[in-house]
């Protein structure tokens, strides 16, 4: 064998056991199919023998053909028997480690190991997962790929920087991420209610009857009670079930070493980012949270999108206060998530009521034009709380534009119902696009949008006045930005 395959190195022997039970389950529904058709010809023990054994060797083959390796420039990934498959990426471009471990894993002692590039590819089979490493083992990769473990001349050890809190989970049913969880719990039950015929059990007629008797002011506050408390039961379930144990720790010295994240209940995962990919904070304040005083916080990671996030977690929702002190800790200073923001102007407040009030009003033109005018009073509920939640939604999204140059980072604020303060450091800004519509033209107001590698891949100051936006992009970037101006005194001289 020569040097070079010397290097690869095959996933630990345990994933035998796991890669079998995988293929089996995959092919539930063709085993189901063998086991009618051998049946029916007669041939039950040799069909099912066979329909066995295809998902096990396939299992034992994805195990047998699978190798990696590590060397000083790269890692690299090999599967596949008849359809080879390398993945092969610089050890630079390696931007988040993920160690997760499911129940099985667990069981095993084992771990999967993800490495973020910041790759655009949506194809699972352009991961570079090492699905099958000791946990031990893992922990140790994840150090040489980041760098973690490289001598430092002073030493320093893991600070805890966030532990989860228990009373936390009072902001689950206030999040739309536990609201999905309730939505896709309750569809669940009911498809499964569905399929072994409950609901054609059900008395729907008695129910109705019983019902009859009841009032309506009863009735529907007793039904929403109901509803809420399934709902928020749900959605604290799915909460503790993500976020149990969560742990955010700081690696090394200050910005020069690496966050590390660890949460999970039944599936625990480990995510560790280097302080060089970090470049700013995102906050977000959806409308129940905000209310009760809650927030959530990500890092802006360079190489990094949107469909990562979860490799990006710094808090999951929590109070505001532990928001603040987080990224305090990230960003070196809390300048830029607790300092004054420049207000957009009165021209950019009166698009935010055009645009809230004008949709509002053709709602209540669409349900005068089809129940008639004369049936409008039995909607007076609608009419009495269109127009003027049109207004407080207008109003607050006024208040929350803002923007700012702060301690070195851009600084933007907007939203209502899902609100949002990011900010970037400066360096971590590739570029400054100004766009705007023919409404945002007529009001001389403009959408400045600085462009980054990580999170989103901008950063977007909304209906900011030309003037302000040119001047903020100057200042951050004076060099780049100069080139494309002119002096009022060159362009007012006469040619």
């Amino acid at each position: 064998m020569s040097g070079a395959e010397q290097d690869w190195h095959r996933l630990d022997p345990r994933m035998l056991l796991v890669h079998p039970v995988r293929e089996l389950i995959r092919f539930l529904p063709a085993l189901f199919t063998i086991f009618v058709v051998g049946t029916a010809a007669g041939r039950t023990d040799w069909w099912h023998g066979l329909g066995v054994a295809i998902p096990i060797a396939l299992g034992v083959l994805r195990y047998v053909t699978t190798s990696f390796r590590i060397t000083p420039e790269r890692v690299e990934l090999r599967r596949g028997l008849f359809n080879r498959h390398l993945l092969s990426t610089p050890l630079d471009r390696v931007r988040t480690v993920d160690v997760t471990a499911s129940l099985t894993h667990r069981a095993l002692g084992l771990t999967t190991v993800r490495i973020g590039t910041g790759t655009a590819s949506k194809d699972d089979e352009d991961r570079l997962d090492l699905d099958g490493l000791p946990a031990e083992r893992a922990r140790q990769l994840r150090d040489e790929l980041l760098g973690i473990g490289r001598p430092t001349e002073q030493a320093e050890p893991d600070r805890a920087v966030v532990r989860f809190d228990p009373a936390w989970v009072r902001f689950a049913p206030l999040t739309t991420t536990g609201l999905a969880l309730a939505a896709g719990a309750l569809g669940v039950a009911a498809q499964v209610t569905n399929s072994v015929g409950g609901f054609e059990r059900l008395d729907a007629e008695g129910l109705a009857r019983n019902a009859s008797g009841w009032s309506v002011w009863v009735a529907v506050p007793l039904a929403l009670a109901l509803l809420l408390v399934a709902v928020s039961t749900l959605a604290i379930g799915g909460y503790v079930v993500s976020n149990w144990g969560f742990t955010l720790t700081h690696t090394g010295p200050a910005r020069r070493g690496a966050w590390h994240l660890r949460r999970g209940l039944l599936t625990t995962r480990e995510t560790t980012v280097d302080d060089e990919r970090v470049s700013g904070v995102s906050i977000a304040e959806p409308l129940g949270l905000r209310l009760a005083r809650g927030a959530r916080i990500q890092a802006i990671v360079t190489g990094l999108d949107r469909r990562e996030s979860g490799s990006a977690l710094l808090a999951p929702p929590c109070p505001r206060s532990v928001v603040d002190a987080v990224g305090r800790d990230v960003l070196g200073t809390d300048a830029p998530l607790l300092g004054p923001l420049t207000p957009h102007g009165p021209r950019a407040v009166r698009r935010r009521y055009v645009r809230a009030v004008v949709p509002a009003l053709v709602v209540l033109a669409a349900v005068s034009a089809t129940v008639g005018l004369g049936d409008v009073s039995r909607w007076w509920l609608l009419v009495a709380l269109v127009v003027p939640g049109a207004l407080l939604l207008a109003r607050d999204r006024a208040a929350a534009l803002g923007h700012a140059l702060t301690s070195g980072h851009v600084v933007a604020r907007s939203g209502s119902l899902d609100r949002r303060r990011e900010a970037l450091a400066v360096p971590g800004v590739i570029g400054w696009n100004l766009r705007s519509t023919w409404f945002q033209r007529r009001a001389g107001l403009t959408t400045l949008v600085a462009t980054t590698a990580g999170g989103s891949q901008a950063v977007t100051v909304l209906d900011v006045p030309d003037d302000a936006a040119v001047a903020l992009a100057h200042a951050a970037h004076p060099d780049l930005v100069g080139q494309f101006l002119v002096s009022r005194e060159t362009s007012a001289t006469p040619a």
